[in-house]
């Protein structure tokens, strides 16, 4: 497969990077609050993207070979990355390893989630540039970690992890009878010191997303946020980020 991208470090000013979410809390829901995000040092070198279709076919004795198929649906995408991480050049650095954690974390149940209906571990959301056709929600299948070189200490240093993601189908919009209306929501209950800024910023890592929420909600004042106000948090795809 051909390269894409580089390891070198003035190969590209367009970092790539995986946003980590957290989980829906029912099956029409769409990605969660953003938990943290894994900013690239080196570019891939190369993606494995696979699409997938499944086919049917009914033995008919009309057809000497075979019947003809028949579509019966596309299957989710698969990503498969990996992530470099070094920082040898900094004595005493700790980022190697809170990043290969963070990781890690994408394979088990996010702690907040055991109280919903639907204990999940996080999503996450791959991005490079204008890469559009690897931007999808996707949860993490598995994270290999590879760690080459430690400090005096035992602390590594230099890791390469290895990560497999499948894309999460989300409702495609206008297909149910409440056409027009956001895809999906996440409700949340206002607190002393709450903005529209400060979620915007919480809920999609975009403070000037605040005019999503302003405007699902019917908000003409956003400096006054009531406490105990529950406020509709469109999803991410709703808001064209």
């Amino acid at each position: 497969m051909p390269a894409i991208g580089s390891r070198g470090g003035s190969a590209s000013l367009v970092r790539a990077s995986l946003a980590i979410h957290q989980p829906p809390t029912s099956l029409e829901g769409g990605l969660g609050g953003r938990i943290g995000q894994v900013e690239f040092q080196f570019n891939p070198s190369q993606l494995q993207l696979t699409r997938s279709a499944s086919w049917s076919a009914q033995p008919s004795v009309g057809y000497a070979r075979g019947a003809p198929p028949e579509f019966v649906g596309a299957q989710p995408a698969s990503l498969e990355l990996e992530v470099f991480l070094d920082a040898s050049a900094k004595p005493g650095a700790s980022k190697v390893q809170k990043k290969v954690d963070l990781l890690l974390s994408c394979c088990e149940v996010y702690p907040p989630s055991l109280s919903t209906n639907r204990p999940s571990p996080p999503w996450v959301r791959f991005s490079w540039g204008s890469f559009n056709t690897v931007q999808f929600v996707a949860h993490v299948d598995s994270v290999s970690a590879t760690y080459t070189l430690f400090s005096p200490t035992g602390e590594p240093t230099r890791a390469t992890c290895n990560l497999t993601l499948t894309e999460v189908p989300l409702a495609t919009k206008g297909q149910n009878p409440t056409s027009g209306a956001l895809s999906a929501r996440r409700v949340h209950r206002v607190v002393a010191g709450d903005t529209l800024q400060s979620l915007a910023w919480r809920e999609y890592g975009d403070a000037t997303g605040w005019r999503v929420i302003a405007e699902a909600n019917g908000i003409d004042d956003p400096m006054r946020l009531a406490t105990g106000t529950e406020l509709l948090l469109p999803a991410i795809n709703d808001t064209g980020g």
